[in-house]
């Protein structure tokens, strides 16, 4: 079983970093997914894939994958980049862009 490890990212949804700060483990399916007959809905029959654990840190995650003998991932985020803004900017007399409302 292979499993993959990464530090999720923020939810677009919202601006809050929540739930961003513990490293994840999930399984990735060995099979592909089918469709059911019946009712048409996309499934497969490894339920190791409804797993998620939650980690504090990256090297326990990884530590628990090593006891476990399980092959790994570890996707590392990206860099952010913040880019400081301020309201004040928007009445500022260097302004290029229109002002519309």
């Amino acid at each position: 079983m292979r499993a993959r490890i990464y530090l999720p990212p923020k939810n677009a949804m919202q601006s809050g970093r929540a739930k961003t700060h513990e490293w994840i483990l999930e399984f990735v399916s060995g099979t592909a997914k089918r469709a059911d007959g019946l009712m048409g809905w996309i499934g497969g029959a490894d339920t190791q894939t409804q797993v998620k654990l939650t980690f504090h840190s990256q090297a326990e995650a990884e530590a628990y994958a090593q006891k476990n003998g399980l092959d790994y991932d570890v996707e590392l985020p990206q860099a952010r980049r913040i880019k400081p803004k301020a309201y004040a900017d928007n009445f500022h007399w260097s302004r290029t862009e229109n002002w519309t409302h």
